[in-house]
């Protein structure tokens, strides 16, 4: 790749983004622009600033995305009841579309050639991240140090920082085995034991959850406020899309709910054991299908269940900006306009149980649904034609002998 003189690289600060921004520095003779999204992943970003100013970087991009990230991402996606391979609930994917989006506008506000990525070559993410850049910039140049270099291991980043004099925090402390990937919507595991599909995690794994057997013996009850399918407070406390997910996150993790255990198909061919946690998106989801239920039309609910798991696999596949994606998220965002109510939910243990759901947009009409008499509001004997019309083809063959 020539003509390379300024790259915009997404830089979190840790080993494998130091050493690509020194290896730019060297391998291109080009210059090097960081950017550093807080998605809440924990902890601070701003040391990413300090290391990114030790090494020379001199245009620097830290940026506080959480409300973007939960607002524009996260809640249209949840309005969808996205899962993907009927578990997975989209946490690393989901944040791919924003940073590429960040990425491609921050190149073009530099006047960089390229931008540049630590994803590898054998992960989806690599996937999300230039298929979303090409999306919002066709010609951009795209960069992917794991697919040019030789430094396949962490014992060779470490002695390309040593040769280099690149500062590596806890390089003889403890580390963990793990690959992870936090934001405000999961924290998700991989490598190290959960190769073997049979082992069971360790409980010091997880972070953000209590193990089922360790929460409370207490259920805590919470309502959510639903407006237009999104949720916008919490037990009467109206929040700021971020900060509802901050709170069912704790609420979430402190009942040991949202901990997942999945064997994935990645994009790229090869099957991918990996270990989740997701508390605040797991109430999410069970509440958001609860005030569904009351106010979406019944046909209106299959299709959008039809749709969904075409839907799951465009986010997870990094078709996040694809017409596709735009289209059917026109008419899932259109199917919301009376997704408006209250839920009640019971969280135990692990468990997320619906306990009630009222909306003045209810399509539940007590009576007719009561078992009691209904005083004419539906006639029974209707039925009978009914019945007899959907049964007919099903007769008929019968006849031909075919059933």
């Amino acid at each position: 790749m020539s003509g390379i003189n300024k790259v915009v690289l997404a830089y979190s600060g840790g080993l494998d983004t130091s050493v690509i921004a020194k290896w730019l520095q060297q391998t291109y003779e080009c210059e090097v622009v960081t950017f550093t999204a807080d998605i809440g992943q924990g902890g601070e970003v701003e040391p990413a600033r300090q290391k990114a100013k030790a090494m020379g970087i001199k245009e620097i991009y830290v940026e506080d995305l959480r409300e973007e990230f939960v607002r524009d991402y996260v809640f249209p996606m949840f309005r969808a009841n996205a899962l993907y391979e009927g578990e997975y609930l989209l946490g690393t994917s989901i944040a791919r579309p924003l940073i590429a989006k960040r990425l491609v506008e921050i190149a073009a506000e530099t006047n960089a050639d390229a931008i540049s990525h630590g994803a590898t070559g054998k992960g989806n993410d690599q996937v999300r991240f230039e298929l979303g850049a090409y999306a919002l910039s066709p010609g951009i140049e795209v960069i992917a140090p794991w697919r040019e270099w030789d430094l396949n291991s962490r014992d060779r980043l470490l002695a390309y920082c040593e040769e280099h004099k690149i500062p590596v925090e806890n390089k003889l402390g403890k580390k963990s085995p793990y690959s992870m990937d936090a934001n405000l919507l999961h924290i998700s595991y991989e490598g190290d034991i959960l190769e073997n599909p049979a082992a069971e995690p360790d409980e010091a794994m997880w972070l953000w959850t209590v193990s089922p057997e360790e929460a409370p013996d207490q259920a805590i009850y919470i309502e959510l406020d639903y407006v237009k399918g999104d949720i916008v407070a919490i037990d009467g406390e109206t929040l700021s899309p971020a900060s509802v997910l901050e709170k069912l996150n704790k609420l979430g993790g402190d009942n040991g709910i949202g901990r997942a255990d999945i064997v994935e198909n990645r994009y790229v061919g090869m099957k991918s054991r990996g270990c989740y946690e997701t508390p605040g998106g797991t109430i999410m989801l069970r509440g958001h299908r609860a005030i569904e239920s009351l106010t979406l039309d019944r046909e209106l609910a299959h299709l959008k269940d039809e749709l969904m798991p075409k839907y799951a696999s465009l986010v997870y596949n990094g078709y996040w900006w694809s017409p596709e994606r735009t289209a059917l998220q026109g008419l899932i965002d259109q199917s919301q306009q009376f997704v408006n109510g209250k839920v009640r939910l019971k969280l135990y243990k692990g468990n997320v149980i619906v306990v009630g759901r009222e909306s003045a947009d209810s399509l539940f009409d007590e009576s007719i649904a009561t078992f009691e008499d209904d005083a004419g509001a539906y006639n029974q004997a209707d039925a009978a034609g009914f019945i007899k019309l959907n049964a007919l083809r099903l007769r008929i063959a019968a006849q031909k002998g075919r059933s």
